[in-house]
């Protein structure tokens, strides 16, 4: 009987530590080897290096819900160091240290937290709960509108030569386009320019200044080794850049210059974003 018992406790604590399975289907790739990887075998990967780059497309919810595994999971596989997000600035900081460390979380979670309407809380939410009740740290990482705007009006000069290299600003230049949907004046692009380079110097400043090992979610663009916040982690002296994995719909295009690993979820109806904005510019 006693050996019995010990058995069935040994496989009620063997149960406990079972793994989650990963939300969502599709195939996760080693962009480097061209080899195709188990979840678990991405987990393992990414919990060695001491800094990862999550990029995100932001309307997906698979997206948003492979994170909240992502972060679960590599919690169980070493001590977690800090959580960034571009979908906070620093004039929320001081709101999300507060929310934090109170005993218990308000019930109106984003209006503590002041967080910005642009991103959907109902996909956010989940992911900012869950890291509000670990002990590492949720960190800003993205400028401020205040600062946004300064840039804006008057760009400042961008050191390093990884982020001012010509096919670097070629590429965002047209991404920018392509995001406005070719609406942007040409004598706007400069500025729009600058403000993208500036978020990703920023966001780069902070996660090298984080608890590590630290995680970013940002936009895929933002993401990017060969456009995004890699290339200003390398323009400030830092010798070994962050490791990168971009979340991407099937038939996307990513490419080993572009990230380390490439998880592809299912293709999801496009949602025609530039109608809108003709609308919004009388086009």
């Amino acid at each position: 009987m006693r050996v019995m018992l010990l058995m069935a406790l040994l496989v009620l604590s063997g149960c406990q530590h079972l793994s989650s399975p990963a939300p969502v289907t599709g195939e996760i790739r080693d962009l480097r080897s061209g080899q195709t990887l188990t979840s678990e075998e991405l987990i393992t990967r990414l919990a060695k290096p001491s800094r990862l780059i999550v990029g995100e497309q932001h309307d997906n919810s698979d997206h948003h819900q492979l994170e909240l595994w992502l972060l679960q999971r590599l919690g169980e596989r070493r001590p977690q160091g800090s959580l960034l997000l571009e979908m906070l600035t620093p004039d929320q900081q001081l709101r999300v240290d507060d929310v934090r460390h109170a005993s218990t979380l308000p019930k109106d979670l984003p209006g503590a937290l002041a967080w910005q309407s642009g991103w959907d809380w109902s996909l956010y939410g989940p992911i900012v709960r869950f890291v509000l009740t670990q002990p590492y740290p949720l960190l800003a990482a993205n400028l401020d509108n205040l600062e946004v705007r300064t840039v804006y009006a008057t760009p400042p000069t961008l050191s390093g030569a990884h982020s001012n290299a010509a096919s670097v600003k070629d590429e965002l230049l047209a991404q920018i386009n392509d995001a406005h949907c070719g609406l942007l004046p040409t004598s706007q692009m400069p500025a729009m320019l600058a403000v993208q380079q500036q978020r990703d110097r920023r966001m780069a400043e902070r996660l090298l200044a984080a608890p590590a090992p630290s995680v970013l979610f940002a936009g895929a663009y933002h993401a990017r080794k060969d456009v995004g916040v890699p290339l200003h982690v390398l323009d400030l002296r830092e010798s070994q850049p962050p490791t990168v994995l971009l979340l991407a719909e099937h038939g996307a295009e990513v490419t080993s210059a572009m990230a380390d690993y490439v998880w592809f979820t299912p293709a999801t109806p496009a949602q025609d974003y530039c109608a809108e904005m003709r609308k919004q510019f009388g086009k």
